[in-house]
């Protein structure tokens, strides 16, 4: 870890708008490694920083109900995981710059996955080759089982 990065400090901070963080900083006031945070319109994030920014595993729960767990770059879901929609709905598989990009499958809220299967290569949140992709799939799901392990269920 370079010296940027270095963890200096473990505290909280309530900032003016109502938000809630509690974890770690690195000596230029950044969050960094793990944290906690709760926004003022119930939203919350436990997981991995770097630089201030979500980075890493995590799990991201919407105040609308709508949860993500798994992999974080640069403040976007970006790698494995698997997002829920607050209707039910979820895609197990890649994501890419926040956007659904790469193999994956979705499962809508009656457990179907479509017909034919709503499964193969998606880009920008469309699904554009269909095909089988199973090990995108378990990776998504052992990688969103790491971050539910790992940070769900912690208060701030």
């Amino acid at each position: 870890m370079d010296e940027e990065r270095k963890i200096v400090k473990h505290g909280g901070f309530r900032y003016n708008n109502g938000t809630k963080y509690v974890g770690n900083w690195n000596e230029n006031g950044h969050k960094q490694g793990e944290g906690h945070e709760a926004y003022s319109d119930g939203s919350r994030y436990d997981g991995e920083y770097d630089e201030g920014l979500f980075n890493g595993l995590g799990v991201l729960v919407f105040a609308d109900g709508a949860k993500y767990e798994g992999e974080f770059f640069q403040g976007w879901f970006h790698g494995s995981g698997i997002f829920w929609r607050a209707d039910g709905m979820r895609y197990e598989g890649e994501f890419r710059g926040g956007k659904i990009w790469g193999l994956g499958l979705t499962t809508f809220k009656d457990e179907t996955n479509g017909f034919p299967r709503y499964e193969g290569f998606f880009k920008e949140c469309k699904l554009i080759r269909k095909t089988k992709c199973p090990e995108a799939i378990q990776k998504a799901q052992k990688v969103a089982f790491m971050a539910r392990t790992q940070y769900d269920n912690i208060t701030v």
